[in-house]
């Protein structure tokens, strides 16, 4: 599963692209008109040099322009769906949201919270917490009935250690009345505080943690 940690550059690569090839586009047309403009005064009116070959780079330059063009275009109407769907996406912005990831954020305000759900009935469950690096930093059991429930965790290790804000990730196993194992999976959950476009996708930031809205599996208000 996909994790977005930090933002990136926002700007739309074929915009920039675009500029930059319009840019180095003119310049060279340029260079050629001069360099032409010079050689027609400067041939031999008895041995003039052959226009075709001229007429064939115009040609070449105007094909050019109009891809160019035509990018520029693609870019522009991107642009345009891209607001569109931010525009759509933030109206998630202070509603609770459940993510398909087992990874969340510890800020310095508000812990790390999981929604869970076991294959049967559980009486107890236990989690391990594991770091960005996927080191084992914390381990707690808590009391737990039926086939779904919450977990959170702010960062205090059962040893009382702080540990740093950042993102963690969390593995749960359940036990029923007889002992035996029960399996359960997590899924981050939290507040949507923002929601941005990075690399033409739409994502949510929760408790500084930033994922692409297409993890998001429900959205409660």
């Amino acid at each position: 599963m996909t994790l977005v940690t930090s933002a990136t550059n926002n700007t739309t690569p074929g915009a920039t692209t675009s500029n930059a090839a319009t840019s180095k586009l003119t310049a060279d047309f340029n260079l050629f008109l001069k360099l032409l403009t010079t050689q027609m005064q400067n041939q031999d009116p008895m041995n003039p040099t052959d226009s075709s070959q001229y007429t064939q780079q115009l040609v070449q330059y105007s094909q050019v322009e109009q891809s160019i063009q035509q990018n520029k275009t693609l870019t522009t109407m991107l642009s345009t769906m891209n607001m569109q769907s931010l525009t759509q996406n933030s109206s998630m912005i202070g509603q609770t949201v459940e993510i398909d990831s087992d990874m969340a954020a510890v800020s310095a305000s508000r812990p790390a919270q999981w929604n869970w759900i076991a294959t049967n009935s559980v009486t107890g469950m236990t989690a391990t917490i594991l770091d960005s690096k996927g080191n084992k930093v914390d381990t707690r059991t808590f009391e737990a009935t039926g086939t779904s429930g919450t977990f959170s965790w702010d960062g205090t290790t059962k040893d009382g250690k702080k540990l740093d804000p950042g993102i963690y990730r969390v593995a749960l196993s359940g036990v029923n009345a007889a002992g035996a194992a029960i399996k359960a999976r997590p899924s981050a959950t939290g507040i949507v505080d923002n929601v941005q476009m990075i690399n033409g996708a739409p994502v949510v930031s929760l408790n500084d943690a930033q994922y692409p809205t297409s993890l998001i599996t429900r959205i409660q208000k």
